[in-house]
């Protein structure tokens, strides 16, 4: 099987654990007679310094013409100017909007021997293993209409909370076929006591969860404030989270808490077909850029995920996450993973990828 891999290093951290992503790759190919080739391009930043524009349109075709793209980041103080007309987030939303992703995928799984490093008591950790599926192309952040204007020295502005019943079905579908898979509990959060669009967005869920592919499947509705009370108090209990954009934006960066690290977490952003982006959640992380001490093992665990969705390796994609798991359990630390007092030693980028390597065949 042959397949085309874009690497998109982007800013900070990005390259150095795109890096190591790459090497998993290339040491689970052979065994799944997989013919990888490789392209890097361009995006946030770095593209910005280069060409003047956070997404150059090479990099947009390079994306258009492979079979998956795995990012590492973008972004950092170089360019952290809220008024300029170009930032290197504009490069990752208008990736999302060229390959037409809808869905961005967060699973957040605790592991046992890193229990300790979450700021929750353990016994509430154990057995916690979600499947955030978060809409991306509609809500707040796009909207319209979208202003700030001045009037009789009152200034005011203005954004446009939006879905259509398109939009959510197609989400909340995936959430069911990705649930029958796992525990056969579909989560979906609103905001149906005061928001029209979530009282759309639930009249949507109930109506998908009816269709014969969801047979099966138990659906059950939570106001996002409530759930992001469940989510400290009681996290084992979901099992896939489907939710519109800002709520989605939100209780992932607090459900990345319940693992102590976000540098663990990896996520993927789907659309109609098998092409994803691949991404960790961590962002630039600038203070450390370019210090070899980057955790790759939120990339890594993104890579497992590009074997899943976008070239239907279940098998590499296990492999790659035992490996993950086994690496973690035998006592591999970057600094981030470690608990103070634990006196253990600090793995370099590198050395954590290897650590990887080392369980895997």
């Amino acid at each position: 099987m042959k397949a085309t891999i874009v690497l998109l290093g982007g800013d900070g951290i990005g390259p150095e654990v795109v890096a190591q992503g790459r090497r998993v790759l290339e040491r689970v190919a052979p065994r799944f007679d997989l013919d990888l080739a490789f392209e890097e391009r361009l995006i946030g930043g770095a593209a910005i310094d280069a060409t003047g524009t956070a997404l150059p349109p090479d990099t947009v075709a390079a994306c258009e013409r492979a079979d998956a793209v795995l990012l590492g980041a973008v972004g950092g103080p170089k360019w952290d100017d809220p008024r300029a007309a170009v930032r290197p987030e504009q490069g990752l939303l208008g990736l999302r909007r060229a390959l037409g992703l809808f869905a961005n995928l967060r699973p957040v799984r605790v592991h046992p021997a890193l229990a300790a490093s979450s700021p929750l008591k353990e016994e509430r950790l154990a057995g916690v293993d979600v499947l955030f599926v978060r809409e991306l192309t509609g809500g707040l952040y796009f909207g319209q209409p979208r202003l700030r204007e001045t009037r009789g020295g009152v200034t005011r502005a203005v954004d446009t909370l939006e879905y259509t019943d398109a939009e959510i079905r197609r989400v909340v579908r995936l959430a069911f076929r990705l649930a029958r898979s796992r525990r056969k509990l579909v989560t979906s959060v609103d905001k149906a006591n005061v928001l029209e669009s979530s009282r759309l967005w639930r009249e949507v869920a109930v109506e998908v969860s009816g269709e014969a592919d969801a047979a099966g499947i138990k659906l059950e509705h939570q106001l996002v404030d409530s759930c992001a009370m469940r989510l400290v108090t009681a996290p084992r209990t979901f099992d896939v989270v489907v939710t519109e954009n800002m709520f989605g934006d939100i209780l992932t960066d607090e459900a990345a808490v319940l693992t102590g690290s976000l540098g663990l977490l990896p996520s993927a952003s789907l659309g109609e077909g098998r092409r994803g982006l691949y991404e960790p959640i961590h962002g630039s992380a600038p203070d450390i850029a370019g210090k070899g001490i980057a955790n790759p093992l939120g990339t890594i665990s993104s890579v497992a995920m590009l074997l899943r969705h976008s070239l239907g390796l279940e098998e590499g994609a296990r492999a790659i996450d035992a490996a993950v798991d086994a690496a973690i359990a035998g006592g591999a630390r970057t600094g981030d993973m470690l608990t103070p007092g634990s006196g253990g030693r600090a793995l370099s980028t590198a050395d954590m990828g290897a650590a990887v390597l080392a369980h895997l065949p």
